[in-house]
């Protein structure tokens, strides 16, 4: 999900952020552990197991940047933020990062005054109806009763999209996904919409996921990635290259199977400099030359983290589509390691 724009607590987690001071890289090695903000439970993204371990596709962020930082992707200490939360705690630096399905948005990176350090995962608003519903399209949806969490692009994104279509809908707000979900299988709205991932994730945890349908539709731009507080360069350097160096480990082949022996050094220069084989790369802003080598083996390269976590072969079941490579007809490009 991704709480957006209107003024509130969000503007006042803003008024925060402007005064966020530098020093993060520091804070982060001395207390010995990250404090990343994740979901409250979104299962293939953010979501603990019966003994709170804590897993998924934002998760493996967290990990990458424990490993390049701390040497060790254990150092987290894991922060559930709900959308309303979630830019507060980044702002007042209850977390360091923030790797939670949120959308990079114009007042975002500055009347919030965060900074995107990229995207992690190129997704789009859809809705989920149950089969028995026996709607095939969004514009079947006319005078449906939607379950919505309010003050998020997701509301203003839907009313753009009735409005346009000439429709009518009645909104149920909520205040979680985990609400979404238990009122949807309540019967109290027609329909759910959200991040088209969220809902595959969503219906993935239900009992019977084959009794619902997500529809075609993809009315939005939703572009997810970590954020961290604007003024601190350096800390969001580091977040940054680490979410490249696992995209580039993938376009360049390097797996956890392969990593040690390409460490030895390749044929390829990027790879070399990205390894620390060669070059002085992580000195530049405060690391060593093993910093990406880590963050690498912490989950695995890209593509291995969303076979793992969310793709095809697991529950949530989404294919690569725009996340995929460049190389391969996704969006998923890098700049050079050099």
């Amino acid at each position: 999900m991704k709480k957006s724009v209107f003024f509130g607590t969000l503007a006042a987690a803003g008024l925060v952020a402007g005064f966020a001071a530098a020093g993060t890289l520091d804070d982060v090695k001395a207390r010995g552990e990250l404090n990343c903000g994740v979901n409250t439970g979104l299962v293939g993204f953010a979501a603990p197991d019966a003994n709170g371990n804590w897993s998924g596709f934002d998760v493996a962020i967290c990990k990458a940047v424990a490993a390049a930082v701390l040497g060790d992707p254990t150092k987290v200490k894991y922060v559930p933020t709900s959308g309303q939360t979630r830019f507060t705690a980044l702002a007042s630096g209850e977390v360091d990062v923030l790797a939670r399905n949120s959308t990079w948005t114009f007042l975002r990176d500055n009347d919030l005054k965060l900074d995107f350090v990229g995207v992690n995962y190129y997704d789009g608003q859809g809705f989920m109806v149950p089969k028995a519903l026996g709607v095939s399209s969004a514009k079947e949806l006319d005078g449906a009763t939607i379950c919505i969490q309010t003050g998020t692009t997701t509301e203003l994104n839907l009313a753009d999209f009735f409005k346009a279509n000439n429709m009518s809908y009645s909104p149920i707000a909520i205040d979680s996904n985990a609400e979404g979900e238990q009122q949807y299988l309540a019967g109290a709205c027609d329909a759910y919409t959200t991040d088209a991932s969220g809902l595959a994730a969503t219906r993935a945890a239900f009992a019977n996921p084959a009794d619902h349908i997500i529809l075609p539709e993809i009315i939005s731009k939703e572009p997810l990635g970590p954020a961290v507080r604007h003024g601190d360069n350096q800390w969001g350097d580091i977040v940054r290259w680490t979410l490249n160096a696992l995209i580039a480990a993938e376009e360049y082949g390097i797996t956890s199977a392969n990593i040690e022996e390409l460490s030895k050094g390749s044929a390829n220069p990027e790879i070399d400099r990205l390894l620390g084989t060669s070059g002085d790369l992580g000195p530049m802003f405060g690391l060593d030359n093993l910093w990406a080598k880590r963050a690498i083996l912490a989950s695995g390269n890209y593509g291995e983290i969303f076979a793992a976590t969310i793709g095809e072969s697991t529950p949530i079941g989404l294919a690569r589509g725009l996340n995929a490579q460049w190389t391969q007809g996704g969006l998923l490009y890098t700049p050079p390691f050099r």
